[in-house]
């Protein structure tokens, strides 16, 4: 950008800001916390004429074989930060099989308690069944993992493997075999000395045909050096002696590694621009291209902190642009403590708007986009400001009724397991919450008429979304906290819909490619995106819900910028898409 002056609207403040520094008069910048105390707005009725779907949430994980206690230090007290992040999840297809199988990221205890900590990698069989291939995989615990990322570093067809942890980060290579060899020293992504690493994201950023890697860093933390529960202001919530963080503790950067074409990185952070000041908190990438010129930009969501948000400037480089744009703050100028975060055309205007989940006694945001790197945080507007004592994790887009607008799940959970005996109306097990998109830029709260598997309590973290058994209805996995992790399965009857299975010309799934779908008259938007949700990975497939229309077409651009035009393809069938070849195969949904 060549200016760096704007007006910013902020509540009722009224901002100028100028070169990525905010004035307001009548707000709080820099001000805010992690607990806002921010009054929930009533429910609106349903306009009329409009009726709700019916949706029937319930949790299959136990009969699909989904067992393993996701292990984040002491089940009842955090005497540390990193005890109560939890771990995230990721949804792939590492055999190629035509099924996405799920991997359950492990955390870890500084002393040993109940479940011992490990990673859970299990084979999709087909029909919602699954099998722990953890340790014939080779995927082994290596202490306090965080989140998951995948994508083809080397270019050879089959999804390789981030995990960040708050040590030593791992990258394992997927050999195509059905096992994952540790490769981090090898491909040269050992850190030099211990930082935390929360979620990533595999990108294109500089459009060349590798994959390049995006890390977030959360803070920098030492139990030794670190004040134990209640020891002062920063360890207190609610009367409550509380651990400590993130406020009152060092934060962090973020890290960018190139890859050399080969499957090798080496960091770029500082070169590229994304070397920020450590002073923020970082937890969530996510990418997409949010000004539509053909660059892939990445958002952060952050901790009690500003959130970030990289703009790709095409040359190699990034311009951190979140006051500027207008995400780095919610619409009062507070800071927000910023976990998952979602993208999509939710009001079909084409181009890709930001939901972002943040602590208790806070709205979530939702990020209207309006072209030109502008955002508005129309989360009011929108009718998602009418819940505000659940704290939110993990969250996705997506179309649950398949009536072509994308709607919104949030996965909950308090991080202070006292919370509950502490009388403060707040509980550590919450439930899940479903915002019906119905059009007119508006949603509605649904929660309470979604079924079990949304009603039920859990502290939840991480969730992934594919459609497991190809059935062309969309499964969520869930992390949650020192219990089982949940499977989500919708029963109730859905519309049209089509799975798109983008793949570059060597084969790899085309991270960064947007696809547009256009069925009965109205047009959609989404793209291939590794990383995001909360530290977690989804299927790399991409789902559309089109209603009653009985086929679709479909338009690519792929990560380089070139285009296709394809179609018309059958609706309710997995439509695999391969670069310069066209449609290479329909295959009917599993039903």
């Amino acid at each position: 950008m060549d200016m760096h002056l704007r007006w910013m609207r902020s509540g009722a403040a009224l901002c100028v800001v100028a070169v990525g520094t905010a004035l307001c008069a009548g707000s709080a910048f820099g001000q805010g916390s992690a607990s806002s105390n921010v009054a929930a707005q009533p429910k609106r009725p349903l306009p009329e004429g409009v009726e709700a779907p019916v949706i029937e949430y319930r949790d299959v994980a136990a009969e699909a074989g989904l067992r393993g206690v996701a292990v984040s230090g002491s089940p009842t007290f955090k005497n540390y930060i990193v005890e109560s992040t939890g771990t995230g999840t990721a949804v792939f297809d590492y055999d190629r099989d035509g099924l996405a199988d799920i991997l359950l990221i492990g955390g870890d205890q500084f002393e040993a308690e109940g479940a011992e900590p490990r990673h859970y990698l299990y084979r999709n069989l087909g029909g919602l069944r699954f099998a722990d291939v953890t340790e014939e995989a080779g995927i082994r615990h290596t202490g306090w993992a965080q989140g998951a990322c995948v994508g083809d570093v080397d270019d050879d067809g089959f999804e390789d493997l981030y995990i960040p942890h708050w040590g030593q980060n791992r990258l394992y290579v997927n050999t195509g075999k059905g096992k994952f060899v540790d490769q981090t020293a090898e491909r040269g992504l050992t850190e030099p000395s211990t930082r935390w690493g929360t979620g990533c994201a595999f990108l294109d950023f500089d459009r060349d045909g590798d994959l390049d890697l995006f890390s977030a860093n959360y803070l920098r933390f030492d139990p030794a050096k670190t004040p134990k529960p209640g020891e002062n202001s920063e360890c207190r919530w609610k009367g409550l002696a509380v651990l400590c963080g993130p406020r009152g503790l060092p934060g962090e950067s973020m890290s960018l590694y190139e890859n050399d074409g080969t499957g090798s990185f080496r960091d770029i952070s500082a070169a590229a621009g994304v070397d920020t000041a450590k002073q923020y908190y970082g937890f969530t990438p996510l990418t997409g291209d949010f000004d539509n010129d053909g660059w892939v930009d990445v958002y952060v969501s952050c901790d009690s902190t500003a959130s970030l948000f990289f703009h790709n400037q095409g040359d190699g480089t990034f311009e951190e642009i979140g006051v500027i744009s207008g995400t780095a703050y919610n619409m009062d100028g507070q800071e927000q403590a910023g976990m998952g975060v979602t993208a999509a055309d939710f009001d079909l205007d084409g181009d890709l708007d930001i939901f972002k989940t943040n602590f208790s006694n806070d709205t979530h945001t939702l990020y209207l986009n309006e072209g030109m790197q502008m955002f508005i945080d129309e989360t009011v507007p929108t009718g998602l400001a009418v819940n505000t004592k659940y704290l939110g994790w993990g969250t996705a887009f997506l179309d649950i009724d398949h009536d072509g607008l994308t709607d919104i799940f949030v996965a909950n959970g308090h991080v202070y397991p006292g919370v509950d005996k502490a009388g403060v109306g707040e509980t550590f097990k919450q439930r899940r919450l479903v915002y019906w998109n119905y059009g007119q830029g508006r949603f509605h709260d649904l929660s309470d008429s979604a079924g079990p598997g949304v009603s039920e309590m859990h502290s939840s973290r991480g969730i992934a979304v594919a459609d497991l058994d190809n059935d062309g209805t969309l499964e969520i996995v869930t992390v949650n906290m020192h219990e089982d992790p949940s499977l989500l399965k919708q029963y109730a009857p859905t519309a049209n819909a089509i799975l798109v299975d983008a793949r570059s010309g060597s084969g790899r799934a085309a991270i960064g490619a947007r696809i547009g779908v256009t069925a009965g008259g109205t047009g959609q938007i989404s793209e291939v995106r590794s990383g995001g949700y909360h530290i977690s990975q989804s299927d790399l497939r991409v789902h559309f819900g089109i209603g009653e229309a009985s086929s679709a077409d479909l338009s690519i651009t792929w990560p380089d910028g070139s285009e296709e035009t394809l179609g018309p393809v059958k609706a309710n069938s997995v439509v695999t898409v391969r670069q310069g070849e066209g449609i290479s195969s329909v295959t009917a949904f599993v039903r």
